[in-house]
């Protein structure tokens, strides 16, 4: 592995829209991540336009709904291994199948990598949507299934998961908590999740370097909102404590254009 190292994380809300915007390559030639985990790539491999020879590239793309969702890990070392989705175990533990929105381990929502001292997963966790029908299997069903499929995976190595985690931790990771409590991405249910995974001992690497508000990933379209930083931190980067010491910088990189979400990333001292 290269030392340090830099990875990326970010919801592109369209691997082609992006990329039809002019933001991609041009994100990628200033940063040059070692490894990049996508989220809502919204396309199949062989929809991809990129052209990334430095780059292994791992898509896990919706099988139930073209254009929906999906994971990628573009990385510069090629991994040990590549797992797609949740373990079958797990799935059938926590009875993870069809909500009647449809079934999460068909969107293509989890990706991960091994490489020789960590894991690296992408992940895009389900949202719980405007009228909170998909709060329960969220609550109940993928968050405990991930937190444990985590813990699995760190017990043969650390673990960096990062992605989309469709939830505001705290009052200061969205600018308006009080109107926001109770509404998706601020209710009690998913800010527990965040908890457990705390609690498993998985660190949000942002909050090593950086306290308060102010600090955003998402926006919403409407009324200026990300001119005016009227936003949400949805995007994490989780590591196992096993790896505290070894995070140098965690950064959320608003300059960063073409998605209504904007890239993070740490940087790895190993």
């Amino acid at each position: 592995m290269m030392n340090p190292m830099t990875i990326f994380s970010w919801n592109v809300n369209g691997i082609r829209a992006v990329h039809k915007k002019g933001h991609f390559m041009p994100f990628i030639e200033t940063h040059k991540p070692d490894i990049l985990c996508l989220q809502e790539t919204k396309a199949e491999v062989h929809e991809s336009p990129l052209d990334l020879p430095d780059y292994e590239e791992f898509w896990h793309s919706a099988e139930s709904k073209k254009g929906y969702s999906g994971t990628a890990i573009f990385s510069r070392e090629k991994p040990h291994e590549v797992i797609f989705g949740l373990p079958d175990d797990l799935i059938e533990k926590y009875k993870l199948g069809d909500d009647g929105y449809g079934n999460p381990n068909k969107e293509g929502r989890c990706i991960a990598a091994e490489f020789e001292t960590f894991y690296v997963v992408s992940v895009y966790t389900p949202n719980a949507k405007d009228d909170l029908s998909r709060l329960s299997l969220r609550h109940k069903q993928w968050d405990p299934a991930f937190l444990s499929y985590m813990k699995r995976l760190e017990k043969k190595k650390p673990v960096i998961f990062c992605g989309d985690l469709n939830v505001a931790h705290t009052e200061d990771d969205l600018a308006r908590p009080k109107e926001n409590v109770g509404n998706k991405g601020f209710t009690k249910e998913e800010r527990e999740g965040i908890e457990q995974m705390i609690d498993a001992g998985f660190i949000d690497t942002f909050r090593l370097f950086t306290k308060g508000n102010g600090h955003y990933s998402w926006w919403t379209h409407w009324a200026n909102a990300r001119a005016r930083n009227v936003g949400w931190r949805i995007d994490y980067i989780m590591v196992s404590a096993a790896l505290k010491k070894k995070i140098k910088k965690a950064l959320i990189h608003r300059d960063i254009f073409g998605s209504d979400h904007c890239p993070v990333s740490i940087d790895l001292a190993l």
